[in-house]
């Protein structure tokens, strides 16, 4: 999520379908799958086809396969039957017993308790909902009846189990919570079916609306969060996702996704995964020890608070610091988006005699520009934390406010300095970026783009739209890091070597004429030779190829980019790209230097972005056709070493068998 790029993809056939959702074998580190109900597959993370994977054909249709990180994979099929991976892979065709009859599993779950897993899934037949409580290891099955509450009837489930007790919590269709408690019973014996009393846990209502929930999930033993709508008139329903406090029935937070969601909502490792309309968005969450105070938003003395909550949602729209001093629980999130950890939230816990953070904004509120730079400098003198961190931010949000108030205002040394000394993200602070590209701070951007994971595609091309309408002798005055650059870009033509001692990577003038027919010309400003662009130049536009981003996200806005300004963006990345091929390790010199992969991907971006522009333009026709004759020898190069691969092989073990201390010259001859 942190490096926006995907790690694997694989697909089935046409015409098959995955029937259930893939898990992660947490002791193999394998992917298991199940296509056409009942074709396991199973894969590694360097399998590249899907098809060509370890296929089962079982006899029996699989509901759901879940992965325990102590207790191995359990597959849970239709019938209500349960076998551990191992034992199924045994004998896939094993017969499978149908322990449930006319039910439809509604919902199922898997946990530890101690050393044994043990799964719950639950049923339903017409108006009756059925709870199994199931002991793979054991032989060990428990049926239960959940008592009929018409007209309403549960819509989704969750549980954990804590003390050897199953807390199962349902979502029902009348707005409201409920829990069933289910004990864990030794014996394997079979019994008669149980029903099972509820108690109402929450009645879900939203400034006076009722929240029809359509996901549910447990956040520790006090929280809850529950993605649902509530209606609003003559408009669509509202989307929701809330965050409620079980223990006082309270509502603690809510925001609105007014780009509507799947109606899924996911939790693994204290982060949530949602869809908001055609982006995942992850949100980080952390809970606090939970007291009524906090939760009726009743402290007594505002001045002696432990705890201010605040909460930054700039993933999901444009909106102002939100703080609340009415909680000393904090159920502080941190939303992240498009695949990429985007919006932050967090907890500031003060000690005695120290302010919070919202008790600091409002201090700072009416400072003056020197007092605010003061306090500022304070935080950042502390030893770092989260929390720490979460906090400067807020004051770098009080401080990029007053530049966009005040044009004469930029304290362009300050924001410098905390973006190279602290471990800073664009989400802690999303208008520092704005704010310096208004300013045009080159220096202050390209520190942000090397240094932030997060930054959004619009602002990445709107630095890379800067820096290439920036002229070179506007930037020679400016002030940036070269280190990126200095080591090989050619700054004067006469200064240049045009050619290299040895014949690296398959490139050489004499190569690329003889098989391309063709010479890179030697001209100034030549496409393959001198750099088309100044040193100022070239260390910004390295700084954006270091940038993470997502193709989908950043190829909308390359597409806008000025025709002039995508010629020479891709002359620069073609002269980057014959730096590295000139070396045996292609790799350029320097300090944050591109990579080969990093010119790749940024040429194949642009040209798929541009590529009709550039087709169509005169001035690009040559830049083109080098391009093409250049990569067209690299392949030819490459498909003339592949084939002296296995020579070369046994040169190498020949080296090895040879004596170090004798000395002889071989004539070695490859046929």
């Amino acid at each position: 999520i942190s490096d926006q790029k995907p790690l694997g993809c694989w697909s089935v056939k046409h015409g098959q379908i995955l029937t259930c959702p893939v898990v992660c074998n947490f002791e193999t580190h394998e992917y298991i799958a199940v296509h056409d109900d009942k074709v396991l597959r199973i894969w590694k993370n360097e399998d590249m086809n899907l098809d060509k994977a370890f296929k089962a054909t079982l006899s029996a249709d699989v509901y759901r396969i879940h992965s325990l990180p102590q207790g191995g994979p359990l597959v849970l099929f239709r019938g209500g039957a349960v076998r551990t991976l191992d034992v199924l892979l045994e004998a896939p065709q094993q017969e499978i017993e149908n322990l449930i009859s006319a039910e439809v599993i509604r919902w199922s779950g898997a946990f530890m308790e101690g050393q044994e897993p043990v799964l719950i899934f639950t049923t339903q037949k017409d108006w009756d909902f059925f709870v199994y409580v199931q002991k793979p290891k054991l032989n060990s099955l428990h049926k239960y009846k959940l008592e009929q509450q018409k007209p309403s009837k549960p819509l989704c489930f969750t549980a954990h189990i804590t003390n050897q007790t199953v807390t199962l919590l349902c979502l029902y269709s009348n707005n409201s919570v409920y829990q069933v408690l289910i004990p864990l019973q030794q014996d394997t014996e079979e019994e008669e079916e149980q029903i099972l009393s509820k108690s109402l846990l929450l009645k879900l209502s939203v400034s006076g609306a009722g929240l029809k929930g359509t996901s549910l999930v447990v956040l520790d033993k006090d929280h809850i969060a529950v993605l649902g709508s509530v209606p609003v008139p003559g408009k669509k329903p509202s989307e929701l996702l809330t965050i409620w406090n079980t223990k006082f029935q309270t509502l603690q937070t809510s925001k609105e996704l007014p780009l509507g969601t799947s109606g899924q909502l996911w939790c693994y490792e204290e982060k949530f995964f949602l869809i908001h309309g055609k982006v995942l968005t992850v949100i980080m969450y952390k809970c606090e020890t939970s007291s009524l105070a906090a939760a009726v938003g009743k402290l007594k003395d505002s001045q002696t608070l432990d705890v201010s909550s605040f909460v930054n949602w700039n993933t999901l729209e444009d909106e102002e610091l939100l703080v609340s001093f009415q909680s000393q629980e904090s159920v502080a999130l941190k939303a992240e988006s498009r695949m990429n950890l985007r919006s932050r939230m967090s907890t500031v816990a003060g000690q005695s005699g120290t302010l919070s953070v919202g008790q600091l904004l409002l201090k700072l509120k009416g400072a003056s520009n020197f007092v605010l730079e003061i306090e500022l400098k304070k935080l950042m003198a502390k030893e770092p934390t989260a929390d720490l961190q979460a906090t400067i931010g807020c004051v770098v949000t009080a401080l990029t406010d007053r530049c966009k108030g005040n044009p004469k205002y930029y304290p362009q040394g300050l924001l410098q300095e905390i973006i190279e000394t602290r471990d800073f993200s664009y989400s802690l602070c999303p208008d520092l970026m704005a704010v310096a590209l208004e300013k045009k701070d080159m220096q202050l951007l390209q520190i942000c783009l090397e240094r932030f994971p997060d930054i959004p595609e619009e602002i990445t091309y709107a630095c890379l739209k800067a820096f290439l309408s920036m002229s070179e002798d506007h930037l020679k005055s400016i002030d940036v890091n070269l280190d990126s650059a200095i080591c090989y870009v050619d700054v004067e033509l006469n200064d240049m070597e045009v050619k290299t001692e040895i014949l690296e990577n398959g490139f050489s003038e004499e190569m690329d004429q003889d098989m391309c027919d063709t010479k890179i010309p030697k001209e100034g400003q030549s496409d393959g030779e001198s750099c088309p662009v100044g040193l100022q130049k070239a260390a910004l536009l390295n700084a954006v190829l270091h940038s993470p981003y997502t193709e989908t996200f950043l190829l909308p806005h390359l597409k806008n980019l000025p025709a002039q300004q995508a010629i020479l963006f891709l002359r620069y990345l073609y002269y980057l790209y014959v730096k590295c091929s000139e070396k045996v390790n292609t790799t350029l010199p320097g300090i944050r230097s591109p990579t080969i992969n990093q010119i790749m991907d940024w040429m194949c971006l642009l040209l798929d972005a541009q590529f009709t522009v550039m087709v169509m333009l005169p001035e690009a026709k040559d830049l083109l056709s080098n391009l093409h004759k250049f990569v067209r020898a690299q392949v030819r190069f490459y498909s003339e070493l592949n084939k002296i691969e296995g020579s070369l092989r046994e040169l190498q073990r020949l080296n090895h068998l040879r004596e170090s201390q004798t000395y002889s010259i071989e004539v070695l001859e490859i046929i």
